[in-house]
């Protein structure tokens, strides 16, 4: 096996060192691993340069500039002369063991492999993407069209008595009538009191029926209403309107929001194109 070092490893390389000569923490095994992480990158670079000669393997000056830049930023200084060559050998060994893994297939099925090669993909559709431009009157139509994301919602403070027992409709409607009549809840019942919540949210907790039943539901008094987990005796205490955002206060999240929605539909349509390319076929499934 041999390796082609840059003019300035070269030097370095010239007076070998044992490795029990190296400070402790170069001999740690599990250094490896962290270096592994930042410098996997780095063995895709070589790989592809040599991917007519699989049994070759080039520490490049690039993949040496890497090494010293994450020991840098992990170390905030520069690395020796003898740190250097441990370096090397630490993404040596681990570019053997990448390569000996990919001849055994072993990053099939191995869903993080299979991320990082995805999110690689995408970063280099990213860099070949021209970022839009937005004028006035787009983010404006934007603005109005997604109201519902900057808008203040309607918000509501409210109670729940919660029943002990049964929750029946009626044990839930002759509860509320006690409760309205005066008769103390907490005997039998524990109390939850709710403040600012947007109906989105109450939507999503208790139903959309929910909802409309305690936006016109009267402030003040108890009243059985139906929920997607049965009934619930609910009084409630103030309800607050809606609130129209004002596009100048919002303009730099929506000029935000358009940009990121428009590269994403640029992401997706370098993806279709590359897709073109493939022929896609759907394995039926046989029905006994």
């Amino acid at each position: 096996m041999s390796t082609t070092l840059s003019s300035r490893q070269q030097a370095a390389a010239s007076r070998p060192k044992s490795a029990t000569n190296w400070p402790k923490w170069l001999r740690e095994p599990l250094l490896h691993f962290i270096v592994l992480g930042g410098l996997l990158f780095a063995a895709d670079y070589a790989i592809v340069g040599n991917a007519d000669d699989t049994h070759t393997i080039v520490i490049t000056e690039e993949i040496d500039n890497e090494s010293e830049d994450l020991f840098e930023a992990a170390r905030g200084r520069e690395p020796n002369k003898e740190e250097m060559t441990a370096l090397q050998r630490v993404w040596l060994d681990n570019e053997i063991l990448y390569r000996e893994g990919l001849a055994m297939q072993l990053d099939k099925g191995d869903d993080a492999i299979r991320e990082r090669v995805i999110f690689k993909a995408l970063s280099v559709i990213d860099t070949n993407l021209k970022q839009p431009q937005a004028d006035e009157a787009a983010l404006r139509a934007w603005f109005e069209q997604h109201r519902e994301k900057y808008d203040e919602p309607p918000r509501f403070d409210f109670q729940e008595a919660v029943l002990a027992g049964e929750n029946s409709e009626a044990a839930i409607r002759e509860f509320v009538d006690r409760l309205n009549n005066g008769t103390p809840g907490d005997a039998e019942a524990g109390l939850r009191v709710f403040k600012g919540r947007p109906r989105a949210n109450l939507e999503q907790t208790y139903g959309a029926e929910f909802a409309n039943a305690l936006e016109s539901a009267p402030a003040g008094a108890w009243r059985a209403l139906p929920t997607n987990q049965g009934w619930r005796a609910i009084r409630l205490d103030a309800a607050a309107s809606s609130k129209p955002a004002v596009f100048e206060a919002y303009r730099g999240v929506v000029q935000q929001d358009w940009t990121d929605a428009n590269m994403a539909e640029l992401r997706t349509a370098a993806v279709r194109e590359l897709g073109k390319k493939y022929q896609v076929k759907i394995e039926q499934v046989m029905v006994e």
